[in-house]
Parts: C-alpha cells; structure tokens; sequence
C-alpha cells in the first residue's frame, strides 16, 4: 500500500478500481491544518487529467502493470492495428488517444511494449529512437539561417518533424519517438 505522500511523479496506483499515473506531486502543509499532496493524476484507460488532492488517511494500492512484447502493423483512419508477438493471427487495435503521439513514429512491423493492467492493455512504449526516412522536404536555400537554420520535413510514417537544412528527402534520420525531435541523420540520400 502506498501513503499519500508515496505519490511522487511517474507512481502508478489504482484509484477507483483503474490505474492512475502521477504527472505532478506538490506536498502542503498549511499553518493549523493537516498536510496535503496535491497531485495532477492521468487516467491510464481513459487518458483524462484530473487534479486531486489526498489527506494523510488516505492510502492506495500500487497499480500491477504488466509489459509485453507486441508488433505493430498499420494504421487506417485512426485505428492502430498490432498483433500479438508470436501470433500475427491474434489481431488487435487500438485508438489514437490509445496510441499517444509517439504512434507516428512507428514504422509497420516494429515491435513496441503494451503495458497491461489486468487484462486491458492501456498504452505503447516504442522504441526511444527510431530510423525513419524523409519522404518530402523543402530544399534548404543557402544563408537561410534566421529561423534557426531548421525546416519541416515529411517522414515515411505521415509525422512531421523540424530537420537541419541539410537534410534532404531519401535521409534517413534518428527521431526520438517520447518529443518528436530529430535526433541525427543516420545515411544520407543516394540520389
């Protein structure tokens, strides 16, 4: 069992029979008053961010969160297909709310981690980096460095991401999947 103020950031613990996730842990103790942590907590099935506070009576269970080896397929028109590691007949998807962000980042056929409470898969962990090629980007014109010398390029998965100037469309690039960034290119275009 976790106390109130066990709640720091990133704990995952069950409030209301579902798993709840720690975004932001403040402790307070007021004159003449009792301490409070005064926490912003994320839903893991639903997604929703809701703002609590808990009291020192209070206590809760650690959440028994499981991790698996899936592999992801495609995506079509906000479903994101994945099948089972050693099964590909065993087919699932899961929403883009599911999925997060980092869902554009995935190429077909990779593996990633489904973290499950119970039964219930909740979300994906990718890989931290993946190697993606650029499909479209705009030239990068000479002296052009007043924006930071950056420009927005179209990956083979449908993300955007700002690149330096001297990537150019057929680079395979490093994104990290958690912010989005261009990380490195990896192989320059043979063209």
């Amino acid at each position: 069992m976790l106390s109130y103020n066990e709640l720091k950031k990133g704990t995952i613990f069950v409030l209301d029979g579902q798993p709840h996730e720690v975004m932001e842990y403040e402790f307070l103790r007021m004159q003449q008053r009792k301490p409070v942590a005064k926490t912003k907590i994320k839903n893991l099935i639903t997604g929703k961010i809701v703002e609590r506070a808990f009291h020192q009576n209070e206590s809760f269970e650690e959440a028994d969160i499981q991790k698996e080896d899936i592999k992801y397929l495609y995506n079509n028109k906000g479903q994101f297909w994945f099948c089972k590691k050693d099964d590909p007949s065993k087919r699932f998807f899961m929403t883009q709310e599911q999925v997060g962000p980092a869902g554009m980042f995935i190429k077909a056929n990779t593996l990633v981690m489904a973290l499950k409470f119970g039964d219930q898969i909740m979300g994906i962990k990718p890989p931290i980096k993946m190697e993606l090629k650029v499909k479209e980007a705009p030239p990068g014109v000479k002296g052009d460095t007043a924006t930071g010398g950056t420009k927005v390029a179209i990956l083979e998965t449908g993300a955007t991401v700002n690149v330096p100037l001297f990537v150019n469309a057929g680079d395979i690039i490093r994104v990290n999947t958690e912010t989005g960034e261009y990380a490195e290119r990896i192989e320059k275009s043979k063209e």
